[in-house]
């Protein structure tokens, strides 16, 4: 029987993490779901342990999403993965399922949302390769978590495209009307919200070259079913 685990990656996300617990713990396909709280100081965990099924691992100090999934992925049970988002807002059972379904009823081998807000170029291309969002088979990571677990922080997607498309995946794009992922300025205020964009990109291109970033891209929209 394929187990499905749901690993949710947070840091600092105490009011809005509660809100997408509230949709995964109840969702039917979800087998287990395990928050990483990436060393946040505003009570993230405690809102976490008001779900009594969510299993919450603690970094004392904050790694980064490319180490805080690696903690997820080494304590889950299951086969297939589902990664989601802290912060989502107008999540519904019904995007769940739709980003899952198509993995396990082997349509896809990789689905990937695009959310409502997404950056008007990724919208007009049908794929936001950097999403958070995704459901891929374990064994994808399997003997990659080391290897991972040193990105840069923000490193991890554009490193599981580069996975997913040697490995010649086939890849379900999944619209997400209706849900959005807040703007770093709008969560942290303009100055220290532009760092944070200005982090995360520089952290994509130390992973992979914006020169094969636009090829990856490419290989990503050929491979959609």
């Amino acid at each position: 029987m394929i187990r499905l685990s749901c690993i949710v990656p947070a840091f600092n996300e105490a009011d809005r993490i509660g809100e997408v617990l509230r949709v995964v713990t109840a969702h039917s396909l979800i087998d287990e779901v395990i928050v990483v709280d990436d060393g946040s100081d505003d009570g993230t965990a405690a809102v976490a342990a008001l779900f009594d099924s969510v299993e919450i691992i603690v970094n004392p100090v904050n790694k980064g999403k490319s180490s805080a999934v690696c903690s997820g992925v080494r304590a889950a049970r299951g086969s297939v993965l589902l990664l989601v988002d802290a912060d989502l807002v107008g999540l519904s059972k019904d995007h769940l399922t739709d980003l899952i379904s198509p993995v396990l009823d082997d349509l896809a081998d990789f689905s990937i949302s695009l959310r409502q807000n997404a950056l008007s170029p990724w919208k007009w291309l049908g794929l936001d390769y950097v999403s958070g969002e995704r459901v891929l088979l374990r064994e994808v990571f399997s003997n990659r978590l080391e290897e991972i677990e040193g990105l840069p922080g923000f490193g991890l997607e554009v490193y599981m495209n580069k996975l997913l498309t040697q490995r010649g995946s086939r890849i379900k794009v999944v619209p997400w009307d209706g849900v959005e992922s807040p703007r770093k300025c709008v969560k942290y205020g303009f100055w220290s919200g532009a760092a944070a964009e200005m982090r995360m990109i520089r952290n994509i291109a130390q992973t992979v070259p914006l020169s094969e970033s636009f090829f990856q891209i490419n290989a990503m929209l050929r491979a959609r079913v």
